[in-house]
């Protein structure tokens, strides 16, 4: 199956390299700006982000509409076709597209499947927030409410035979400025008709993502958490919050689940300079712990290396332990215990599994064999087939590597560096 040419309703590819009308690009703009007008009154986060892109005519190479984050392109004869509520909704589109910074999160991925992925999940999220109405030809799946674009992109994958890749895209609403689709023989500036489609070096690209990150956070404070999506409050999360590597936040969290209590056998310094006699502090350093490792095939030996031990660096530092260990992909393997009498073995640990990833498989685990601990910690890439598991059974922390974009639904998420202590 190739997929490496975007696929085009022909109905837009025929409104390409048509001359401008000026009456008919002069209404399109009208059409534009009271669309603009009437997000900001209705629905200011996504008012504040579309006021920000300049209106840029394109009909020269776009049939639909496209952003590089700083311009909106438009045909104005796609335009013309439009109703107002229907072009909110498109403004709505290409702002999350930004936002979620689609483009720059497609690495390596075929580029027909991942604008598939990210046009789901953008449509699902504007008509979670009631974005205008949505345009008919877009994509959009019930299935998809609430996934990340990695989870809608592996299901498309997995599932890549039983689906008509053509047709679905012809449903893609706009035109996605990434890489080998997106880059022209225009200059990097986008200015106007006859300049062709825009061009950016990398540095304008990460100039871009920074100015899109401020006025994404800037929009939030004004607009309320109530006024923006799910997905975005999370993003808004990550870079408004201090970011502390897997290996400050694990020990932190191991710490932060000894149950302290008082004792008399030992007196407390605080209470001398009063002659009163205060208890001392005693806190219990049996600790129960579990880890599990994510085995379905992106786990190098190097990195099952570096996790064991650190753990291990983490867990010598406590008189009295009990951690489960084990790996996982649509099941458990090799489930081991290791106390301060055999933790030595943890670094002849075997990684067992490779299959597909089905995160339920650890809490049936634990539930299976009466196991409740006081904090869960699992390293995985981040892409479960279907549930992130049981946020109510215990403490948990995510630590995901290959990505500093996903961020679990629940528990502490953090990401995984190679070898690096900050």
């Amino acid at each position: 199956m190739s997929t490496k040419t975007t696929t085009q309703n022909k109905e837009h590819k025929s409104l390409v390299g048509i001359k401008t009308d000026s009456r008919i690009d002069a209404q399109a703009r009208e059409k534009l700006v009271a669309a603009r007008i009437a997000l900001l009154l209705k629905a200011p986060f996504f008012g504040n982000l579309a006021t920000r892109l300049k209106l840029i005519n394109a009909d020269e190479w776009c049939g639909t509409a496209a952003t590089d984050g700083r311009n909106f392109y438009y045909n104005s004869e796609f335009i013309g076709g439009l109703p107002q509520r229907q072009i909110e909704f498109l403004f709505g589109h290409e702002v999350l597209h930004v936002v979620y910074d689609h483009m720059a999160r497609r690495e390596d991925r075929d580029p027909m499947l991942s604008n598939v992925a990210a046009d789901y999940c953008v449509n699902a999220d504007l008509l979670e927030q009631k974005i205008g109405e949505k345009i008919p030809v877009g994509l959009y799946n019930t299935k998809y409410v609430g996934w990340s674009y990695e989870q809608v992109y592996d299901d498309l994958y997995e599932n890549a035979e039983k689906i008509d890749l053509g047709e679905l895209g012809k449903m893609i609403l706009d035109m996605h400025l990434d890489g080998e689709d997106g880059e022209g023989d225009g200059d990097s500036q986008g200015k106007g008709q006859g300049s062709g489609r825009p061009r950016l070096s990398d540095e304008e690209r990460k100039q871009i993502r920074d100015e899109i990150k401020e006025a994404m956070i800037s929009a939030a404070q004004t607009t309320g958490a109530g006024n923006v999506p799910a997905g975005v409050r999370r993003m808004i999360k990550n870079l408004t919050s201090p970011q502390l590597s897997w290996r400050e936040l694990l020990p932190q969290q191991v710490q932060s689940v000894i149950k302290y209590d008082y004792t008399w056998n030992r007196s407390s310094r605080k209470g001398w300079h009063t002659e009163a006699v205060m208890p001392g502090s005693n806190y219990d350093q049996d600790i129960d712990i579990c880890v599990s490792i994510d085995a379905s095939g992106s786990m190098t030996d190097e990195m099952l290396k570096d996790i064991v031990s650190e753990i291990k660096g983490i867990m010598d530092s406590f008189q009295n332990f009990r951690l489960h260990l084990w790996s996982f992909d649509t099941q458990v393997y090799n489930a081991q215990v290791f106390t301060p009498d055999n933790l030595e073995d943890i670094l002849e640990y075997d990684l067992q599994g490779g299959g597909g990833t089905t995160f339920e498989c650890n809490w049936e685990y634990m539930l299976e064999h009466d196991i409740q601990p006081k904090f869960f910690v699992m390293f995985t890439d981040g892409y479960p087939n279907s549930s992130w598991g049981d946020e109510n059974y215990c403490d948990t922390m995510f630590v995901i590597h290959g990505s500093t974009s996903i961020q679990a639904p629940f528990g502490i998420t953090t990401y995984y560096e190679l070898g690096k202590k900050q």
